[in-house]
C-alpha cells in the first residue's frame, strides 16, 4: 500500500513530460517558416509536367528510331530472301535444262528395255544377210562371214567422231550458260549493293535532318526556359518582398496576444496563433497547482495513516496468533505427559500379568526343567 504513492507520482511526472515535449515539437513545426507552407507548389507541379513531356518526347523519338531500324532490317531481309529465291530458281532451271538436253531417256543404255514404241519399231529377226541385228545367239550369222567389216568400222568411227563433237558442243554451251548465269548474278549483286547504299544515304540524310531539327528545338527550348526563369526569378523576388512586408507588419512577428482569441471568445483559443498566457492565467495555474500539491499531501497523510493502522492490526493479529500457538503447545505437552503416564501404568500392569502367568506355568513343571527355563528366561 505504501509503495503506490511514489509510483503514481512518477507516472504523472512522465505524462507531464510527454505533454511538454509534444507541445515543444508542435511549436517548432508551427513557427518554422520552411515547412509552414500554405496551398500547393504550382511551379514544382509545372516543372514535373514539363519534365514528363520531355521524357515522353525522348521515348517517342527512341521508339521511332527503333522502328526505322526495324524497317531497314526488314527491307534488307526481304532483298536477301528474294535474292536467295532467285538463285534457287536459276539453279533449278539450269538443272532442268541440263536434264532435258543431256539426260534424255533415249540416251540411256537400258532405254530399249523400257521403250514404249518398241513393238512398233521392231523388225523381223533377219532382213538380209547384212543385217547387223543378226547376232551369234540368233544363229543367223557365223564366224568368218563378216562381209561388212569395213563399212561397219567406218560407221563406228564416224559415230564416235559425231559423239565427240556433240559432247564438245554441249560442253561449250554449258560453259556459256554458266558464264551467262555468273554475269547475271554479278549484275544482280551490284544492283542490290547500289540499292543498299542508296538506302544508307537516305537514312544518313534523314538522321542529319532529325539532328538539325532536334538541335534547333533544343535551342528554342533553352531560350524559352531562360526567359521563363528570369520571369520567375523577378516574380519570386517581388513575392518575397511582399511576404517580408506582410510578416513585419502582421500579428505573427509582433506577437499580438489578441490574435489567439477565437470567434467564441476568450475560452475559444486558436492554438496556431497562441503567444503565451497572461499573468492572470499564470497565477490561476499556480494556485491550482498549489491546491493539487496540498491535496496530494493530504492524500499521502491519509495513506500513511491507513498503512500505520494496517501495520498495527497486522502486528496485533500476529501477537494473538503467537499466544494461541503457545497455549496450544502447553496443552499438547500436558496431554502428552498424561498419555505417557497412562501408557507407563498399562506397561507395568502388563509386565506383572506376564510374570504371574509365567509363575503359574513354572509351578506345573519339574524342578530341573523349571531351573533350565528360569535360567533361559533370566538370560
Amino acid at each position: 500500500m505504501s509503495g503506490l504513492g511514489p509510483q503514481r507520482e512518477l507516472e504523472e511526472a512522465a505524462a507531464l513530460e510527454r505533454r511538454r515535449r509534444r507541445e515543444q515539437l508542435r511549436r517548432g513545426r508551427i513557427f518554422n517558416p520552411r515547412i509552414r507552407t500554405i496551398g500547393i507548389d504550382k511551379d514544382a507541379l509545372d516543372a514535373q509536367v514539363k519534365e514528363k513531356k520531355i521524357q515522353e518526347a525522348a521515348e517517342k523519338a527512341e521508339h521511332e528510331r527503333f522502328a526505322h531500324h526495324m524497317k531497314k532490317n526488314d527491307k534488307l531481309m526481304c532483298l536477301l530472301e528474294e535474292r536467295q529465291k532467285n538463285e534457287i530458281k536459276d539453279i533449278n532451271r539450269a538443272l532442268t535444262e541440263f536434264h532435258k538436253n543431256f539426260q534424255k531417256p533415249e540416251t540411256r543404255r537400258e532405254f530399249d528395255l523400257n521403250d514404249p514404241q518398241a513393238l512398233k519399231k521392231d523388225r523381223p529377226a533377219r532382213v538380209s544377210d547384212d543385217d547387223p541385228r543378226c547376232t551369234i545367239s540368233g544363229m543367223q550369222k557365223f564366224m568368218g562371214e563378216d562381209l561388212n567389216h569395213d563399212q561397219r568400222m567406218k560407221f563406228q568411227k564416224e559415230q564416235i567422231r559425231e559423239w565427240s563433237l556433240q559432247q564438245q558442243k554441249d560442253l561449250k554451251n554449258a560453259l556459256a550458260d554458266q558464264k551467262l548465269a555468273d554475269d547475271l548474278y554479278d549484275k544482280f549483286r551490284i544492283e542490290l549493293d547500289r540499292k543498299i547504299m542508296e538506302e544508307q544515304r537516305k537514312e544518313e540524310e534523314s538522321r542529319r535532318a532529325v539532328c538539325t531539327a532536334t538541335k534547333n528545338f533544343n535551342k528554342i527550348q533553352v531560350a524559352e526556359l531562360d526567359h521563363k526563369n528570369e520571369l520567375e526569378k523577378a516574380q519570386k523576388i517581388k513575392d518575397d518582398m511582399y511576404e517580408i512586408t506582410c510578416l513585419l507588419r502582421g500579428d505573427f512577428l509582433s506577437e499580438n496576444p489578441d490574435q489567439a482569441i477565437g470567434p467564441g471568445g476568450k475560452r475559444n483559443v486558436l492554438v496556431d496563433r497562441w503567444k503565451g498566457m497572461n499573468q492572470e492565467q499564470l497565477m490561476a495555474i499556480r494556485e491550482f497547482q498549489k491546491e493539487q500539491v496540498l491535496e496530494k499531501q493530504r492524500a499521502r497523510e491519509q495513506e500513511r495513516r491507513r498503512d500505520a493502522e494496517w501495520d498495527r492490526q497486522r502486528l496485533q493479529a500476529a501477537r494473538t496468533q503467537l499466544l494461541w500457538e503457545r497455549h496450544q503447545q502447553r496443552q499438547d505437552q500436558v496431554q502428552r505427559r498424561d498419555l505417557d503416564a497412562v501408557n507407563a501404568g498399562l506397561s507395568q500392569e502388563q509386565k506383572a500379568k506376564n510374570i504371574y502367568l509365567k509363575e503359574e506355568e513354572y509351578s506345573n513343571i519339574p524342578t530341573e526343567e523349571f531351573y533350565a527355563q528360569f535360567n533361559t528366561t533370566t538370560r
